[in-house]
């Protein structure tokens, strides 16, 4: 039975307050990309941001159990952070890389699949999986928009996460439920269980929940974001890999979410989350008011587009459209067991060894490619 805590008083601003935000961005090469990310990581400031003596949480970001390029963080990503963290004084016995699971994703096997377990390994750190660990419910003290009404008996958080600071780790990719995904984005993984696909309705809202509770969870927040190869299309998992050698880093999760958006091609305060964020002084999303450092990248235009997969198709359908009458019957029943047997049949036996596998193999012949084979055998020499 999950024990409650409850949120320390905190003090509402009246209205949002005016603020700038820094964001760092790099190009790299897959020879530099480790001393690439100690730059962006420096001059993002992170050692302003972080308390290298408290305990820090590595939120990775699995998308999909299976390894595709762009859809979870990147072997090379993790190594990066890990690396830059210890080199910058940071105890190895007080970082503690964790992921959380789905309905269709295995944070274990995700860690193996994705490279994570050998460079873990190699650094010394272990791996916690979320489902293991206790979760507590939470009582937030900030107005939260929608979380409260989807889990009236309260929300459950991991009890690893209260008064410690976070580390995240996105990728730049698309997402069909929130336009483009990154940092904000990377917290639904952690901050809520497997039941979070309840959130998919209210996506947008949900996200902004996200930013409230992590600024009551969290003495400090980090945000690291990987766009060496990039998901374009029906994110987050069936998109097309692109190649764009960029990485980014903020404390700002939402402004590192806004200057990724941009670059994708998207205006970032015509993204409702993103918007509604800056409105409540949870972040900062004009590009006016962040300062880009490092890269120029007023110019810079991905062309990306957001599609949406067959499944997420299909949930919105159910959730917003015509099948909306048989919502509670199909995903809030015992019924609802139908709904990852229906996304693994169509993402693991059917787009992946047929789109997947040719996106792979194109892939794989890509510079970017060559790097994650080596970190693909150092993963099979630890089997």
């Amino acid at each position: 039975m999950a024990t409650l805590v409850n949120a320390p008083p905190r003090d509402e601003p009246a209205t949002p307050r005016s603020r700038t935000a820094l964001v760092a961005v790099v190009k790299t090469t897959p020879e530099s990309i480790l001393d690439d990310y100690a730059r962006v990581m420096e001059a993002a400031r992170f050692r302003s941001a972080l308390d290298p003596t408290a305990d820090t949480l590595l939120k990775l970001n699995l998308s999909w159990t299976k390894y595709f390029p762009a859809c979870s963080s990147q072997p090379w990503q993790v190594e990066g952070v890990v690396k830059t963290l210890l080199d910058g004084g940071f105890p190895r016995d007080r970082l503690h890389p964790l992921e959380n699971k789905t309905v269709v994703t295995d944070p274990w096997k995700g860690c193996r699949n994705n490279g994570w377990e050998a460079v873990l390994s190699r650094y010394g750190l272990g791996f916690t999986a979320l489902p293991e660990v206790d979760w507590q419910v939470y009582r937030f003290k900030s107005p939260l928009l929608k979380l409260n009404h989807l889990f009236p008996d309260g929300i459950e958080v991991p009890a690893i996460y209260p008064g410690k600071q976070i580390v995240h780790l996105p990728t730049v990719k698309t997402h069909g439920h929130a336009v483009t995904t990154g940092a904000v984005k990377n917290a639904f993984g952690g901050l809520l269980k497997e039941v979070r696909h309840y959130a998919h309705k209210y996506m947008h809202e949900v996200l902004v929940d996200l930013l409230y509770m992590e600024r009551e969870l969290h003495p400090a927040k980090f945000s690291v974001m990987d766009g060496t190869v990039c998901g374009d299309g029906a994110g987050p998992r069936t998109m097309i890999p692109r190649i764009h050698n960029y990485l980014l880093a903020s404390a700002d999760s939402v402004a590192i979410d806004s200057v990724a958006a941009r670059m994708m091609g998207f205006d970032p305060q015509s993204i409702p989350y993103l918007r509604m964020a800056e409105e409540r002084g949870l972040g900062v999303a004009n590009p006016k008011d962040i300062e880009v450092v490092g890269e120029d990248v007023r110019n810079v235009n991905f062309g990306f587009e957001t599609r949406k997969s067959l499944v997420i198709w299909g949930d919105q359908l159910i959730r917003r459209g015509f099948l909306r009458p048989l919502e509670r019957l199909l995903l809030h029943s015992p019924l609802v067991v139908w709904a990852p047997f229906a996304s693994n049949v169509y993402h693991d036996w059917l787009w992946y060894p047929t789109v997947g596998q040719s996106r792979i193999r194109a892939f794989s012949r890509t510079e970017w490619g060559r790097l994650w084979a080596t970190y693909r055998e150092a993963t099979d020499g630890t089997k």
